[in-house]
């Protein structure tokens, strides 16, 4: 899954069988002949796991001492200092008003815990165990006896509910697209809260509601708090660390909970390791660079090619003092891209999304911007094979696309995808021709050397960003558009006034990026869906309101079988592209971090060896070596 608010991804439970949601035939044969529920026995035909996969089998049992990839052994201790940018004046992070600090996620639990070794997969933390019906239109969680609050209260079925009606009612709107099936939810009794769905067959509801940040109700409830207002009130939650000092934009801790009750739970052991985590707020990512240098911040995951390719010079690294590392990682990529906002008329026409996409050189930026140190996607699922869009559609995915042939440009049928691809050398005749030709089908002529429509208005294009070192890479591509007549336009704001700007859709376009799953589902409808295009602090930055996609997404939720969710992705992956609702900018094919030698990782351990597969993993699984 792709949820980001949190600092652990998607997870699920622990307690019961070894059973996963999509459960190869040997398991569904195993499961139906499950015994009618007696004194708090299984019901008929229902599952109970101590966790769940969507991708294959879980790989850890249910007596598992330890993931893999930690170290039990890793001391407590120590401080880490890391990076912030812009301000902050919140510290409610699950609500659009406000900009929240940095780190907010380090308070609070999930009812499940996904470890970096798997793909999609996890098992439990607050609840104990997970059980559904084979039809997976509900799901139940047991709540651990031994979970607490931070004021010592024990954590309840009650308060499962009353955080999800609590984020879905008054939270951020990824909420009610994300959980956007899931019809209620109630306390059953016994430590147990049950989640009902609208639609069964949705194997990736059960798994999701796993990933459902839990909070204290009667917190909450006390004192006459309201949940939807921002401010510099503490909160408190179950998780590893609690707030500590802050000032106001400039700095924030979170110090680490002696007393934090899942410390010993196989899940937990070799994680949350730091005494005190402290994020360090500067105005941009220069002052963050030139800090990181003399060490006030202690760890640097490298965003710039050509901070990495020029910049790492400094007398801390020649002394051997700071570690530089290129990381491969496997599983999908985050790709890079110019976000175009379709609620502006402009882009409305398809013709002139290609045309701009057409004026992007990437070859030549990639070559003399980047030192040559990113790839350019063709996906919207980069590094998902199965998932990605390739050839001519075929097959499944033929099937699903026929019955909107008549809404999806022909094209789609007939060609692969491509993108543009030039010689590197700044001259790019040929494909602003192509452009120049798609701009006039679609209205647009050339007077006085600007672009203008029937109405005599210009096409004009405004670039928003917060970051200045943007310039540099943006001004080449603004270049080109104007070539093409379109006034292009570079506008540089502060943090909070670009966040406000962003999460209220007022821009024209700007650099955005697409983080998605092997298991993509529920977060399609937020990155692309027709419901939350016009909703403030939506995913969906383009605003794309296609019921094509619409359709193939609700395929993608709602696929039987991991080969008819391939299928579906494809096929939703070939109508975004051919639409070219953004310019598909770069990904990187490895991950830069830079750290100060005193942090140790497990592949400092001969016993590990290396990161896990999927995550660097910091800070979690780090720790201080000195």
């Amino acid at each position: 899954m792709s949820l980001r608010l949190t600092r652990r991804a998607a997870a699920l439970l622990l307690a019961g069988g070894g059973a996963s949601l999509i459960l190869p035939p040997r398991l569904r044969a195993e499961t139906a002949a499950a015994p009618a529920r007696e004194a708090g026995g299984i019901p008929e035909g229902w599952i109970r796991s101590h966790g769940s996969t969507l991708v294959g089998d879980l790989k850890y049992p249910p007596d598992f001492p330890h993931f893999d990839f930690l170290n039990p052994e890793a001391p407590k201790g120590g401080r880490v200092r890391l990076g912030g940018f812009g301000s902050f004046d919140s510290f409610n992070p699950f609500i659009v008003k406000g900009i929240s600090a940095s780190g907010l996620g380090l308070l609070f639990d999930t009812l499940t815990s996904s470890p970096y070794d798997e793909i999609s997969a996890g098992y439990g933390l607050l609840a104990e165990w997970m059980e559904y019906p084979r039809d997976f239109s509900s799901v139940a969680f047991k709540i651990r006896e031994e979970a607490r609050w931070a004021d010592g209260r024990p954590v309840t079925a009650a308060d499962v509910v009353f955080s999800f009606k609590a984020l879905t009612e008054k939270g951020a709107p990824f909420y009610r697209a994300y959980y956007h099936n899931v019809t209620g939810a109630e306390d059953l009794g016994g430590g147990v809260a049950r989640f009902a769905f609208d639609e069964a067959n949705n194997r990736e509801l059960p798994h999701i509601m796993g990933q459902l940040m839990i909070l204290p109700q009667h917190w909450w409830e006390a004192e006459g708090r309201d949940f939807a207002r921002s401010g510099f009130e503490k909160l408190m939650g179950s998780g590893p660390y609690e707030l500590g000092n802050y000032e106001a934009g400039r700095f924030v801790e979170y110090r680490r909970r002696p007393d934090y009750w899942a410390a010993d739970l196989p899940i937990n052991r070799g994680q949350n390791n730091f005494d005190l985590i402290r994020y360090e707020y500067f105005l941009d990512d220069g002052a963050a660079f030139e800090a990181f240098k003399t060490g006030q911040i202690e760890f640097r995951s490298e965003n710039s090619a050509n901070n990495w390719a020029t910049m790492y010079d400094f007398p801390a690294l020649q002394r051997g003092d700071v570690i530089r590392e290129n990381v491969d990682l496997e599983g999908p990529k985050t790709t890079q891209t110019f976000v175009m906002n379709t609620r502006r008329p402009q882009f409305a026409d398809r013709r002139v999304r290609e045309a701009i996409s057409l004026a992007f050189d990437f070859e030549w930026t990639n070559k003399t911007l980047f030192h040559s140190q990113y790839a350019r996607p063709s996906s919207y699922f980069q590094g998902s094979k199965e998932l990605m869009a390739a050839g001519l559609p075929e097959g499944a995915e033929l099937a699903l696309l026929e019955p909107f042939r008549d809404q999806l440009p022909p094209e789609l049928f007939t060609e692969p995808f491509t993108l543009p691809v030039t010689a590197g050398d700044g001259r790019d005749r040929t494909n602003l021709r192509r452009a120049t030709a798609l701009l006039k089908e679609a209205g647009w002529e050339t007077k006085g050397g600007k672009l203008v429509n029937a109405s005599g208005a210009p096409l004009q294009i405004e670039f928003l960003f917060r970051q200045s070192n943007l310039e540099r890479i943006v001004a080449p591509f603004v270049a080109n558009l104007k070539r093409l007549g379109i006034d292009a336009s570079l506008r540089f704001i502060d943090g909070p006034q670009y966040i406000n700007r962003v999460q209220v859709l007022d821009f024209d376009m700007m650099v955005g990026g697409v983080s998605n799953s092997e298991s993509p589902g529920n977060e399609q409808r937020d990155m692309w869906g027709s419901e939350t295009a016009d909703t403030e602090g939506t995913r969906n930055l383009s605003g794309v309101k296609n019921p094509v996609v619409d359709a193939l997404i609700d395929k993608i939720v709602f696929a039987a079988d991991r080969e008819d969710l391939e299928a579906a992705a494809r096929a939703l992956d070939r109508v975004l592209l051919f639409e070219h609702y953004n310019v598909l900018q770069l990904y990187t094919p490895y991950e830069r971090i830079a750290y100060w030698k005193r942090l140790r990782s497990p592949a400092d351990l001969p016993s590990v060896g290396r990161l896990p597969p999927y995550s660097i993993g910091f800070p979690s699984i780090w720790w201080s070596g000195s």
